[in-house]
């Protein structure tokens, strides 16, 4: 009875410091707390569930951005870019019908699961290693066989063309695939530390090309 108790007052001492302790010290138990439950709990739990190590992703760029972002006119966004998807065979309709159509803003926060490479679309937009300083989150144009592997090629909806690393994306690069926004703009509470690292024509809120 005795060690039950004493755990009990321990509980008891812990809630207070977490919920209720209103002092210094309380706040910065409280920080700790909420960092070791994000970091070694949350995280690690939601990674399991997903199946990625990357479960929520933060959109870091504008090479997905289409203007007016959650108001965007697809109409107009498209005959914009037409050409573009023309020269590789991609028709206004074909695209209409992607997942994500909008594109994504810098600063959104999306929920990741695991990229079964088998199952990999074109138009399916895709988060991948391509010895860049972050991962690269941008859309499938291509999809090809080289000995039995897929091979994959991608372009950024807000780019005028595909960047040298985007023709081929090996199945081992690919660390999942967005299927949620779950946050417009939330991200931007950890992108502003960053901004000023950033070259002058990447800072900022996002135009459209």
């Amino acid at each position: 009875m005795s060690l039950k108790r004493d755990l009990v007052k321990f509980w008891n001492k812990i809630w207070f410091l977490l919920w209720k302790d209103e002092s210094f010290k309380g706040w910065i138990f409280s920080i700790i707390f909420i960092f070791v439950f994000i970091k070694f709990i949350f995280f690690p739990s939601l990674s399991f569930v997903t199946g990625t190590e990357l479960p929520l992703a933060i959109v870091e760029s504008c090479s997905m951005y289409h203007s007016g972002n959650l108001l965007s006119n697809f109409d107009s966004w498209f005959s914009k870019h037409e050409q573009k998807y023309s020269n590789i065979n991609i028709s206004k309709d074909e695209f209409g019908s992607f997942w994500f159509r909008s594109g994504l803003n810098k600063g959104d926060i999306l929920f990741v699961i695991r990229a079964n490479p088998d199952k990999i679309k074109i138009g399916d937009i895709i988060i991948y290693a391509a010895n860049q300083r972050n991962p690269v989150i941008h859309r499938v144009m291509g999809i090809k066989e080289v000995n039995g592997k897929r091979i994959f090629s991608t372009m950024g909806d807000n780019n005028n063309g595909q960047l040298f690393f985007e023709n081929s994306i090996t199945s081992e690069e690919i660390v999942g695939r967005p299927i949620l926004k779950i946050g417009p703009y939330l991200g931007w509470v950890k992108l502003i530390f960053f901004e000023g690292s950033k070259s002058q024509s990447e800072r900022g809120f996002c135009r459209e090309n």
